[in-house]
Protein backbone atom coordinates (compact mmCIF):
# COMPACT_ATOMS: atom_id res chain seq x y z
CA UNK A 1 0.00 0.00 0.00
CA UNK A 2 1.15 3.81 -0.84
CA UNK A 3 2.70 5.34 2.42
CA UNK A 4 0.60 8.71 2.00
CA UNK A 5 -2.69 6.08 1.48
CA UNK A 6 -1.54 4.15 4.30
CA UNK A 7 -1.61 7.51 6.45
CA UNK A 8 -4.75 8.36 5.27
CA UNK A 9 -6.53 5.27 6.12
CA UNK A 10 -4.74 5.76 9.77
CA UNK A 11 -6.07 9.01 10.17
CA UNK A 12 -9.85 8.00 8.99
CA UNK A 13 -9.63 4.75 11.79
CA UNK A 14 -8.19 7.58 14.24
CA UNK A 15 -11.05 10.16 13.46
CA UNK A 16 -8.36 12.87 13.22
CA UNK A 17 -8.62 15.98 10.72
CA UNK A 18 -6.48 18.68 9.85
CA UNK A 19 -7.25 22.72 11.57
CA UNK A 20 -5.11 25.15 9.16
CA UNK A 21 -5.77 28.76 10.34
CA UNK A 22 -4.70 31.34 8.16
CA UNK A 23 -4.40 35.13 8.27
CA UNK A 24 -2.92 36.99 5.30
CA UNK A 25 -0.47 34.00 4.10
CA UNK A 26 -0.91 33.94 0.44
CA UNK A 27 2.50 33.14 -0.50
CA UNK A 28 2.45 30.04 1.50
CA UNK A 29 -0.81 28.80 2.09
CA UNK A 30 -1.36 26.78 -1.13
CA UNK A 31 2.14 25.01 -0.61
CA UNK A 32 0.89 23.91 2.68
CA UNK A 33 -2.91 22.96 1.63
CA UNK A 34 -1.61 20.60 -0.57
CA UNK A 35 1.34 19.27 1.31
CA UNK A 36 -1.66 18.12 3.44
CA UNK A 37 -3.80 16.82 1.33
CA UNK A 38 -0.97 14.46 0.42
CA UNK A 39 -2.29 12.51 3.50
CA UNK A 40 -5.85 13.32 4.23
CA UNK A 41 -9.07 15.61 2.98
CA UNK A 42 -10.57 15.85 6.09
CA UNK A 43 -9.40 19.44 6.14
CA UNK A 44 -10.78 22.71 8.00
CA UNK A 45 -9.56 25.85 7.02
CA UNK A 46 -10.32 29.26 8.76
CA UNK A 47 -9.84 32.12 7.18
CA UNK A 48 -9.40 34.60 9.91
CA UNK A 49 -10.35 37.45 8.48
CA UNK A 50 -7.50 37.82 5.84
CA UNK A 51 -7.01 40.76 3.52
CA UNK A 52 -4.80 39.49 0.93
CA UNK A 53 -5.49 36.89 -2.00
CA UNK A 54 -6.47 34.68 0.79
CA UNK A 55 -9.91 33.79 -0.50
CA UNK A 56 -9.04 33.58 -3.97
CA UNK A 57 -6.70 30.99 -3.29
CA UNK A 58 -9.71 29.03 -1.00
CA UNK A 59 -11.62 29.23 -3.53
CA UNK A 60 -9.86 26.39 -5.59
CA UNK A 61 -10.86 23.92 -2.64
CA UNK A 62 -14.25 23.72 -3.10
CA UNK A 63 -14.35 20.54 -1.38
CA UNK A 64 -12.68 21.24 1.70
CA UNK A 65 -14.36 22.26 4.99
CA UNK A 66 -13.67 26.42 4.81
CA UNK A 67 -14.46 29.17 7.46
CA UNK A 68 -14.45 32.75 6.65
CA UNK A 69 -14.53 35.00 9.26
CA UNK A 70 -14.96 38.44 8.64
CA UNK A 71 -12.79 40.59 11.08
CA UNK A 72 -9.69 39.39 12.33
CA UNK A 73 -9.89 38.19 15.79
CA UNK A 74 -6.49 36.24 16.36
CA UNK A 75 -4.86 32.84 16.10
CA UNK A 76 -6.53 31.64 19.14
CA UNK A 77 -9.78 32.27 18.51
CA UNK A 78 -9.88 30.79 14.46
CA UNK A 79 -8.27 27.65 16.41
CA UNK A 80 -11.49 27.75 18.81
CA UNK A 81 -13.71 27.87 15.83
CA UNK A 82 -11.40 25.14 14.00
CA UNK A 83 -11.76 22.96 17.04
CA UNK A 84 -15.79 23.76 17.20
CA UNK A 85 -16.14 22.41 13.85
CA UNK A 86 -13.90 19.34 14.05
CA UNK A 87 -16.05 17.89 16.83
CA UNK A 88 -19.35 18.90 15.02
CA UNK A 89 -18.10 16.99 12.25
CA UNK A 90 -17.18 13.72 14.76
CA UNK A 91 -13.54 14.08 14.45
CA UNK A 92 -12.05 13.11 17.50
CA UNK A 93 -8.68 14.29 17.24
CA UNK A 94 -7.10 17.46 15.03
CA UNK A 95 -3.69 18.00 14.11
CA UNK A 96 -2.88 21.65 13.69
CA UNK A 97 -0.31 23.25 11.21
CA UNK A 98 0.65 27.30 10.49
CA UNK A 99 -0.06 28.62 7.08
CA UNK A 100 3.31 30.66 7.26
CA UNK A 101 5.03 27.54 5.43
CA UNK A 102 7.74 26.81 8.70
CA UNK A 103 6.10 23.14 8.84
CA UNK A 104 6.55 20.66 7.05
CA UNK A 105 3.41 18.52 5.90
CA UNK A 106 5.07 15.22 5.24
CA UNK A 107 5.70 15.49 9.39
CA UNK A 108 1.97 14.27 9.54
CA UNK A 109 2.66 10.91 9.49
CA UNK A 110 4.78 11.32 12.79
CA UNK A 111 2.23 12.42 14.82
CA UNK A 112 -0.28 9.72 13.49
CA UNK A 113 2.49 7.49 14.47
CA UNK A 114 2.77 8.67 17.57
CA UNK A 115 -1.37 8.69 18.49
CA UNK A 116 -1.38 4.84 17.39
CA UNK A 117 1.36 4.28 19.85
CA UNK A 118 0.13 6.40 22.64
CA UNK A 119 -3.41 6.52 22.59
CA UNK A 120 -5.05 9.92 23.84
CA UNK A 121 -2.22 12.96 23.93
CA UNK A 122 -1.93 16.15 23.38
CA UNK A 123 1.76 16.28 20.72
CA UNK A 124 3.33 19.58 20.03
CA UNK A 125 6.05 19.61 17.10
CA UNK A 126 9.64 20.28 18.51
CA UNK A 127 11.27 22.29 16.63
CA UNK A 128 14.78 22.71 16.49
CA UNK A 129 15.24 25.69 17.78
CA UNK A 130 19.34 25.61 17.49
CA UNK A 131 19.75 25.26 13.63
CA UNK A 132 20.66 27.71 11.55
CA UNK A 133 18.04 30.86 10.02
CA UNK A 134 15.82 30.71 13.96
CA UNK A 135 15.33 34.01 14.87
CA UNK A 136 17.02 34.82 18.04
CA UNK A 137 13.24 36.26 19.02
CA UNK A 138 11.36 32.97 18.90
CA UNK A 139 14.44 30.99 20.51
CA UNK A 140 14.53 33.50 23.82
CA UNK A 141 10.56 33.59 23.79
CA UNK A 142 10.47 29.76 23.16
CA UNK A 143 12.58 29.09 26.39
CA UNK A 144 10.77 31.38 28.25
CA UNK A 145 7.27 29.81 27.47
CA UNK A 146 9.29 26.46 28.17
CA UNK A 147 10.33 27.46 31.83
CA UNK A 148 6.52 28.57 32.63
CA UNK A 149 5.03 25.53 31.88
CA UNK A 150 7.22 23.59 33.67
CA UNK A 151 6.45 25.52 36.74
CA UNK A 152 2.77 25.42 36.07
CA UNK A 153 2.59 22.10 35.34
CA UNK A 154 5.75 20.22 36.41
CA UNK A 155 6.25 18.84 33.03
CA UNK A 156 9.27 19.67 30.72
CA UNK A 157 9.09 20.46 27.32
CA UNK A 158 11.66 21.40 24.67
CA UNK A 159 9.00 23.72 22.69
CA UNK A 160 5.90 24.81 23.71
CA UNK A 161 5.10 27.45 21.38
CA UNK A 162 5.55 25.07 18.16
CA UNK A 163 1.69 25.35 16.14
CA UNK A 164 1.85 22.20 14.51
CA UNK A 165 0.41 19.93 17.16
CA UNK A 166 -1.95 17.10 17.66
CA UNK A 167 -4.87 17.58 20.06
CA UNK A 168 -7.25 15.00 21.25
CA UNK A 169 -10.23 16.55 20.76
CA UNK A 170 -12.43 15.29 24.00
CA UNK A 171 -9.42 15.98 26.32
CA UNK A 172 -8.88 19.84 25.95
CA UNK A 173 -11.10 22.27 27.80
CA UNK A 174 -14.02 23.16 26.47
CA UNK A 175 -14.00 27.14 27.11
CA UNK A 176 -11.14 29.46 27.02
CA UNK A 177 -10.35 32.94 28.32
CA UNK A 178 -8.09 34.06 25.42
CA UNK A 179 -8.27 34.92 21.98
CA UNK A 180 -4.81 35.35 20.30
CA UNK A 181 -1.05 33.72 20.35
CA UNK A 182 -1.16 33.17 24.00
CA UNK A 183 -4.03 30.97 23.57
CA UNK A 184 -1.76 28.07 22.37
CA UNK A 185 0.06 28.74 26.13
CA UNK A 186 -3.65 28.38 27.98
CA UNK A 187 -4.46 25.03 26.19
CA UNK A 188 -1.86 23.04 26.66
CA UNK A 189 -1.08 24.24 30.59
CA UNK A 190 -4.88 23.63 31.22
CA UNK A 191 -5.27 20.33 29.30
CA UNK A 192 -2.25 19.32 31.62
CA UNK A 193 -3.81 20.49 34.91
CA UNK A 194 -7.10 18.54 33.66
CA UNK A 195 -4.68 15.34 33.46
CA UNK A 196 -4.04 15.01 29.75
CA UNK A 197 -0.46 14.04 28.53
CA UNK A 198 1.23 16.67 27.03
CA UNK A 199 4.70 15.03 25.04
CA UNK A 200 6.94 16.75 21.84
CA UNK A 201 7.66 14.86 19.07
CA UNK A 202 10.40 16.15 16.54
CA UNK A 203 9.44 17.67 13.43
CA UNK A 204 11.38 19.52 10.99
CA UNK A 205 11.04 23.48 10.42
CA UNK A 206 11.93 26.13 7.63
CA UNK A 207 12.58 29.73 8.29
CA UNK A 208 12.10 31.42 4.98
CA UNK A 209 11.94 35.36 5.79
CA UNK A 210 11.32 36.10 1.57
CA UNK A 211 7.87 34.15 2.63
CA UNK A 212 7.02 33.92 5.96
CA UNK A 213 4.93 36.71 6.85
CA UNK A 214 4.90 36.66 11.54
CA UNK A 215 1.66 38.51 12.82
CA UNK A 216 3.53 38.43 16.15
CA UNK A 217 3.58 41.66 17.86
CA UNK A 218 6.32 41.64 20.06
CA UNK A 219 5.26 44.15 22.74
CA UNK A 220 1.47 43.56 23.08
CA UNK A 221 1.97 39.53 22.74
CA UNK A 222 4.39 39.34 24.84
CA UNK A 223 2.54 41.54 27.33
CA UNK A 224 -0.66 39.16 26.73
CA UNK A 225 1.91 36.30 27.37
CA UNK A 226 3.24 37.90 30.42
CA UNK A 227 -0.23 38.68 32.21
CA UNK A 228 -1.43 35.24 30.87
CA UNK A 229 1.58 33.22 32.67
CA UNK A 230 1.28 35.49 36.01
CA UNK A 231 -2.03 34.39 36.11
CA UNK A 232 -1.61 30.71 35.74
CA UNK A 233 1.52 30.80 38.02
CA UNK A 234 -1.11 31.88 40.76
CA UNK A 235 -3.74 29.04 40.04
CA UNK A 236 -0.97 26.73 40.02
CA UNK A 237 0.21 27.62 43.45
CA UNK A 238 -2.67 28.41 45.42
CA UNK A 239 -5.17 25.71 43.14
CA UNK A 240 -3.68 22.91 41.43
CA UNK A 241 -0.79 22.47 43.30
CA UNK A 242 -2.07 21.85 46.65
CA UNK A 243 -5.10 20.00 44.89
CA UNK A 244 -2.93 17.53 43.39
CA UNK A 245 -1.03 17.14 46.51
CA UNK A 246 -4.14 15.99 48.36
CA UNK A 247 -5.28 13.99 45.45
CA UNK A 248 -2.05 12.08 45.52
CA UNK A 249 -2.05 11.75 49.20
CA UNK A 250 -5.59 10.74 49.52
CA UNK A 251 -5.17 7.88 46.47
CA UNK A 252 -1.77 6.42 48.69
CA UNK A 253 -2.32 7.19 52.12
CA UNK A 254 -0.03 8.86 54.29
CA UNK A 255 2.07 5.89 54.56
CA UNK A 256 2.22 4.65 51.34
CA UNK A 257 3.30 8.42 50.59
CA UNK A 258 6.11 8.55 52.99
CA UNK A 259 7.78 5.31 51.76
CA UNK A 260 7.60 6.57 47.86
CA UNK A 261 8.32 10.15 48.29
CA UNK A 262 10.72 10.74 50.76
CA UNK A 263 12.44 7.44 52.04
CA UNK A 264 12.58 6.32 48.41
CA UNK A 265 13.99 9.71 47.39
CA UNK A 266 17.03 9.99 46.05
CA UNK A 267 18.64 12.80 48.18
CA UNK A 268 20.70 12.14 51.60
CA UNK A 269 19.07 11.96 54.83
CA UNK A 270 20.10 15.35 55.86
CA UNK A 271 18.66 17.09 52.48
CA UNK A 272 15.72 14.96 52.88
CA UNK A 273 15.53 16.37 56.94
CA UNK A 274 16.18 19.91 55.87
CA UNK A 275 13.64 19.57 53.24
CA UNK A 276 11.28 18.47 55.98
CA UNK A 277 12.59 21.48 58.65
CA UNK A 278 11.65 23.95 55.77
CA UNK A 279 7.86 22.53 54.99
CA UNK A 280 7.14 22.45 58.68
CA UNK A 281 8.75 26.11 59.17
CA UNK A 282 7.25 28.16 55.93
CA UNK A 283 3.85 25.83 56.96
CA UNK A 284 3.24 27.25 60.28
CA UNK A 285 4.99 30.73 59.87
CA UNK A 286 2.94 34.02 59.43
CA UNK A 287 3.45 33.88 55.59
CA UNK A 288 -0.44 32.95 54.54
CA UNK A 289 -1.13 33.31 51.19
CA UNK A 290 2.54 32.66 49.61
CA UNK A 291 3.90 29.77 51.53
CA UNK A 292 3.40 27.70 48.84
CA UNK A 293 5.47 29.96 46.19
CA UNK A 294 7.93 30.67 48.90
CA UNK A 295 8.51 27.09 49.88
CA UNK A 296 9.25 26.07 46.35
CA UNK A 297 11.34 29.27 45.56
CA UNK A 298 13.20 28.30 48.98
CA UNK A 299 13.83 24.89 48.43
CA UNK A 300 15.34 25.12 44.64
CA UNK A 301 17.39 28.05 45.73
CA UNK A 302 18.73 25.65 48.71
CA UNK A 303 18.83 22.67 46.46
CA UNK A 304 16.26 20.89 48.48
CA UNK A 305 13.22 18.63 47.85
CA UNK A 306 10.97 20.65 46.64
CA UNK A 307 7.90 17.63 46.66
CA UNK A 308 9.18 17.10 50.41
CA UNK A 309 9.61 20.67 51.30
CA UNK A 310 5.92 21.61 49.98
CA UNK A 311 4.25 18.28 51.19
CA UNK A 312 5.29 19.51 54.86
CA UNK A 313 4.12 23.28 54.29
CA UNK A 314 1.27 21.73 54.51
CA UNK A 315 0.98 21.37 58.18
CA UNK A 316 -0.85 24.23 58.25
CA UNK A 317 -3.87 23.26 56.74
CA UNK A 318 -7.50 24.09 58.27
CA UNK A 319 -7.84 21.51 61.21
CA UNK A 320 -4.71 22.26 62.23
CA UNK A 321 -5.08 26.47 62.14
CA UNK A 322 -6.88 27.02 65.26
CA UNK A 323 -3.72 25.32 67.14
CA UNK A 324 -0.83 26.70 65.58
CA UNK A 325 -2.77 30.49 66.47
CA UNK A 326 -3.34 29.33 69.91
CA UNK A 327 0.40 27.84 70.35
CA UNK A 328 1.86 31.03 68.49
CA UNK A 329 -0.29 33.26 71.15
CA UNK A 330 0.75 31.34 74.12
CA UNK A 331 4.89 31.39 73.57
CA UNK A 332 4.89 34.98 72.46
CA UNK A 333 3.16 35.95 75.18
CA UNK A 334 6.42 34.41 77.03
CA UNK A 335 8.40 37.28 75.12
CA UNK A 336 5.90 39.93 75.82
CA UNK A 337 6.41 42.44 78.76
CA UNK A 338 2.73 42.38 78.88
CA UNK A 339 1.06 39.55 77.30
CA UNK A 340 -2.91 40.00 75.78
CA UNK A 341 -5.04 37.35 76.87
CA UNK A 342 -4.98 34.52 73.93
CA UNK A 343 -8.30 34.60 73.23
CA UNK A 344 -9.65 38.68 74.52
CA UNK A 345 -12.66 39.72 75.16
CA UNK A 346 -12.91 42.64 73.02
CA UNK A 347 -10.00 45.25 72.38
CA UNK A 348 -10.20 48.69 74.27
CA UNK A 349 -7.81 50.29 71.65
CA UNK A 350 -5.98 49.96 68.15
CA UNK A 351 -2.59 49.46 70.07
CA UNK A 352 -4.17 46.70 72.10
CA UNK A 353 -4.82 44.82 68.64
CA UNK A 354 -1.35 45.81 67.89
CA UNK A 355 0.05 44.41 70.89
CA UNK A 356 -1.73 41.03 69.87
CA UNK A 357 -0.39 41.32 66.45
CA UNK A 358 2.97 41.67 67.73
CA UNK A 359 2.73 38.41 70.12
CA UNK A 360 1.11 36.28 67.93
CA UNK A 361 3.81 37.24 65.11
CA UNK A 362 6.90 36.57 67.71
CA UNK A 363 5.56 33.27 68.74
CA UNK A 364 4.61 32.07 65.42
CA UNK A 365 8.05 32.22 64.34
CA UNK A 366 9.22 30.75 67.90
CA UNK A 367 7.09 27.98 67.50
CA UNK A 368 7.64 27.39 63.53
CA UNK A 369 11.96 27.32 64.61
CA UNK A 370 10.81 24.67 67.51
CA UNK A 371 8.88 22.59 65.19
CA UNK A 372 10.83 23.04 61.92
CA UNK A 373 13.64 21.33 64.43
CA UNK A 374 11.58 18.89 66.01
CA UNK A 375 10.38 17.35 62.85
CA UNK A 376 13.32 17.54 60.82
CA UNK A 377 15.23 15.36 63.38
CA UNK A 378 12.28 12.99 63.64
CA UNK A 379 12.25 12.79 60.28
CA UNK A 380 16.25 11.92 60.17
CA UNK A 381 15.69 9.54 63.06
CA UNK A 382 12.71 7.84 61.32
CA UNK A 383 15.07 7.66 57.92
CA UNK A 384 17.71 6.41 59.70
CA UNK A 385 15.71 3.52 61.30
CA UNK A 386 14.23 2.56 58.43
CA UNK A 387 17.34 2.55 56.33
CA UNK A 388 18.93 0.16 58.69
CA UNK A 389 15.93 -2.07 58.25
CA UNK A 390 15.96 -2.12 54.80
CA UNK A 391 19.57 -3.25 55.11
CA UNK A 392 19.04 -5.69 57.59
CA UNK A 393 16.53 -6.94 55.04
CA UNK A 394 18.86 -7.27 52.30
CA UNK A 395 21.56 -8.74 53.95
CA UNK A 396 19.34 -11.59 55.47
CA UNK A 397 17.64 -12.32 51.75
Amino acid sequence: MDASLEIYEKMKRQKCCVIIPTYNNHKTLKRVIDGVLNFTQDIIIVNDGSTDSTSQILSNYPKLTQIHLEKNQGKGNALKVGFKKAKELQFKNAITIDSDGQHFPDDIPVFIEYLKQEGEILLIGSRNMAQEGVPKKSSFGNKFSNFWFWFETGNKLEDTQSGFRLYPLDKIPNRFFTNKFEFEIEIIVRSAWNGTRVKNIPIQVLYDMSERVSHFRPFKDFTRISILNTVLVAIAIFYIKPRDFFRRLKKKGFKQFFLENILESQDSKMTKSLSIALGVFIGIAPFWGFQTVLVLFLAYVLRLNKVISFAFSNVSFPPFIPLIIFGSLKIGGLFMENPQDVFPNSYTDFDQIKQHLVQYLIGSFILASIMAVIFGLLGYILMTIFSSNKNKQIRNA
